[in-house]
């Protein structure tokens, strides 16, 4: 495996950062996870747009253009021959002292980790997910908005450690007021009737790219999308409920609180909608390799 660090593609035994850097020392950075399929990435230009306007919202100065960077992404496919795969795109504030101060680290690190994985079994796309509530809540905006796509997910690691101690596989969050956020690592809709709703990300969701693509799926064949804010009693009370990320992208959920979700399988939209969704991954994206055409 080669990964992109600082410039160049090293061998991972020689992929290494400074204990000084405060990516590790304070969770100082951004990143994005981003997946390939058949040799194409998705929504590529998204994802790097959203990692640069996370790193403006931190005051990181981003030492590359968004076309570099994108060819980074293509080069770390390209390097470790993946077709089908994922990367995490790293950038850190760099190397400096012990202390907080950003001006102390005159400049970032980026790395790139091209591999392949599968978040959660091939049964639970069939069969769907059972999650719980997790008493951690979601970071407050005003404190650090989860908008910003940062390295500090310990909010999250605190909420899915609940998740595991109970046997779920998920959880949902919510925030300081009560309504349902996202979860530890997905978005989160609900399906009421033949509507789609899904918590705006004011309250505290971060701006996900298969959330986006989801919503632009259910417009396109006629299914009316509402971004609001809603409960867990909506939750419980739901024809239907999916997950949407990167790396889960698109999975049923068919059990709440163990309160069942419907019938208690997943629903015929959120099939329709991982179907759609898996024909456009299939069909779009920016080529990787100069046998894949661009779609």
């Amino acid at each position: 495996m080669l990964i992109y660090l600082n410039g160049e593609f090293v061998p991972k035994e020689r992929a290494s950062v400074s204990v000084f850097d405060h990516g590790l020392l304070y969770g100082d950075g951004v990143f994005e996870g981003i997946r390939a399929y058949s040799g194409r990435v998705f929504r590529l230009a998204e994802h790097i747009r959203r990692l640069f306007d996370s790193a403006h919202a931190i005051r990181l100065a981003i030492p590359m253009s968004l076309d570099e960077m994108e060819e980074v992404v293509r080069a770390s496919f390209r390097k470790n021959d993946i077709r089908d795969g994922y990367v995490r795109l790293v950038v850190t504030r760099g190397t400096g002292d012990l202390g907080l101060s950003p001006d102390k680290c005159p400049t970032p690190t980026i790395f790139c980790i091209a591999d392949t994985i599968a978040l959660y079994p091939s049964q639970y796309y069939d069969e769907g997910l059972s999650v719980i509530t997790a008493a951690t809540r979601r970071n407050a905006p005003d404190a650090l908005n989860p908008r910003v796509k940062s390295l500090n997910y310990l909010n999250n690691i605190l909420a899915i450690i609940e998740g595991q101690a109970a046997g779920a596989q998920e959880v949902i969050m919510l925030n300081q007021e009560g309504y349902v956020v996202e979860c530890s690592g997905d978005n989160i809709f609900l399906v009421r009737g033949d509507a789609l709703v899904t918590p705006p990300t004011h309250v505290g969701a971060l701006a996900g790219i298969t959330r986006d693509a989801v919503i632009d799926l259910a417009r396109d064949i006629g299914v009316k999308t509402d971004e609001r804010m809603f409960t867990l009693y909506d939750v419980y009370t739901a024809d239907e409920c999916f997950l949407t990320g990167t790396a889960a992208e698109v999975v049923p959920v068919v059990s709440a609180d163990s309160r069942p979700i419907g019938d208690g399988k997943p629903g015929a939209m959120t099939g329709k909608l991982i179907e759609a969704f898996r024909e456009l991954t299939r069909t779009t994206g920016s080529p990787v390799y100069t046998d894949v055409l661009h779609a």
